[in-house]
This record gives structure tokens, sequence and C-alpha cells, in this order.
């Protein structure tokens, strides 16, 4: 089924200014890297600037095969979610190039812009290894939401009533 058909289930499409608003207050999501075979997926923190831009660290040791797909990929996909119950959840599905910024570009990234969250590894290990910025620009995207009110138990039918 498509979104438009799922109107009547209460999935609403959210606008530009929605999704805006939703990567504003959230803080991480999934980033697809194009492969060969199936895409590469990584759990990122990011940084928003409030209009049309991502940022992402990455913590680099040795090989990193997520930044040698980030360095060869032409475009990327980013997908933020948050599923608050089953009856209210919003998701968010960005398109768009990705590519690492020089130290000039970087030195130039405001605190705002820059993760506001990082898992405490992160933080440790980027004492000692190599952090590489990587900026992403939403050329696309789409999002969807539902939130409807849960019904009460008198309203749910039991799972077990016969017919």
């Amino acid at each position: 089924m498509t979104v438009d058909e799922l109107r009547d289930y209460g999935i609403q499409r959210m606008d530009d200014e929605a999704i805006e608003n939703f990567l504003s207050i959230q803080h991480a999501g999934i980033l697809g890297l194009p492969t060969s075979g199936a895409p590469y997926l990584l759990p990122m923190s990011y940084g928003f600037d409030g209009g049309s831009h991502l940022y992402f660290a990455f913590l680099v040791e040795g090989q990193s095969r997520k930044t040698e797909l980030a360095d060869q990929a032409d475009v990327g996909s980013f997908l933020v979610y948050n599923a608050e119950t089953m009856f209210h959840w919003r998701s968010v599905l960005l398109r768009g190039p990705i590519r690492r910024l020089s130290e000039e570009e970087r030195s130039k990234i405001t605190e705002a812009q820059t993760p506001a969250w990082q898992p405490e590894l992160i933080e440790t290990a980027s004492e000692t290894g190599e952090t590489r910025v990587y900026e992403f620009q939403i050329e696309e995207s789409t999002g969807v939401s539902h939130a409807i009110r849960p019904p009460t138990f008198f309203e749910r039918e039991s799972r077990d009533a016969t017919e």
C-alpha cells in the first residue's frame, strides 16, 4: 500500500517544515552507503545546520570501510526515525551526496552543526584516534508520521473471543 492509501489508518506525509523540525530534535539515524551488493548501513549521530546539511564525525583507526565507501560515494541515504509507541512514530528518509570536509571547512563548522550526541566510546576513543568530518547534503527528503489515539481497553477486541 502507498502512503496515500494508508491515510485512512492515520499515516500522514510530513511537509518540509515538519521534516526540518524532526531532524532538529533527533540525534541519530542510519547512514546507508552504496556498495556493489547490499548497502553498507551504519548507525550515526549527526549535527544539523537547520536547513539542508547534516554532519557526521567518523572515528578512523587504520583501514576504515566506512571512510572508503563514503569517499567513493556519489550519493548516500540517511534514515532518522522515532518510534515512541505502536501508535505514535515518525520517520524521515534523506538522499544526497556525502563528502569529507577539508580541515579548513571543518574549522568553520559551528558547535550547533557538530553531532550533539555521541556514544561515550566515541568520545573516549577520539582522544587517541583520528576524526574525520563528513557533510551530507540533503537533496531529497520524505517523511511520514503516524499519531493516533490508542484504543481503550474496552475498544480492543479480545484475542480469546470466539465467534
